[in-house]
């Protein structure tokens, strides 16, 4: 969520239609990755898909994220003086959490199926994905300032709410390899977006514009 909208500003899109369809998307990826993973492996062992589960997921990151919004007038000012160190507990409970979940795969010896060669194959499927992505958010009838904000918030997606979820949708050693390819797409995308932001923002070009003519502005 901070990256699209960092990268949005920097590459000069529309930044308040990136604020809020990162948070609209990450709102809905709460409600909506439970019951994909429920449509599509529910058959998988290690799969928890119970209430609690659901309950559990929410109290994690719906609940900071209402309760934020709610206390922002009061403590809004006193977080933004502090952001360093909010970043530091930030980005180290992320990393705490990525820890857990492959301590629990090593113990569980599920490294020892995953070789080199497979990790190759998975970046590459990965890079095209986000390719695949980007382009086709590049094809729609947006003006630049749209376009680009469309392009990193479509394109990108939250480990800092992936990787909670998954330790509670997929239990024991199977979490740790479940999710990497969240680990691996999120650096992908973090170093594609900002060699693009830097490129559309000294060009002032937008998403597309080298495959064809500027899309004409989308009507109000």
């Amino acid at each position: 969520m901070q990256s699209a909208i960092a990268l949005t500003s920097i590459a000069g899109g529309n930044v308040p239609a990136a604020i809020f369809s990162a948070s609209f998307s990450s709102i809905a990826g709460i409600a909506l990755t439970p019951l994909l993973v429920s449509a599509t492996m529910s058959d998988i062992g290690g799969v928890s898909l119970s209430a609690g589960a659901f309950a559990d997921i929410a109290v994690r990151l719906l609940l900071p994220f209402v309760a934020g919004q709610l206390l922002q007038r009061w403590i809004g000012g006193w977080m933004k003086r502090r952001k360093k160190l909010l970043t530091l507990v930030d980005r180290g409970s992320i990393l705490l959490v990525v820890y857990t979940a492959f301590s629990a795969s090593v113990v569980g010896g599920v490294w020892g199926m995953v070789g080199a060669p497979d990790l190759l194959v998975l970046v590459a499927v990965e890079a095209v994905l986000l390719a695949a992505v980007l382009l086709t958010l590049a094809a729609l009838p947006f003006n630049r300032e749209d376009k680009v904000a469309i392009a990193f918030c479509g394109s990108t997606k939250s480990a800092a709410a992936g990787l909670p979820m998954a330790t509670v949708l997929f239990s024991g050693p199977a979490a740790g390899l479940l999710i990497l390819p969240l680990i691996i797409f999120h650096q992908l995308q973090l170093v594609t977006g900002t060699v693009l932001a830097r490129r559309w923002a000294n060009g002032r070009t937008s998403p597309g514009a080298d495959a064809g003519p500027e899309a004409q502005p989308s009507p109000a």
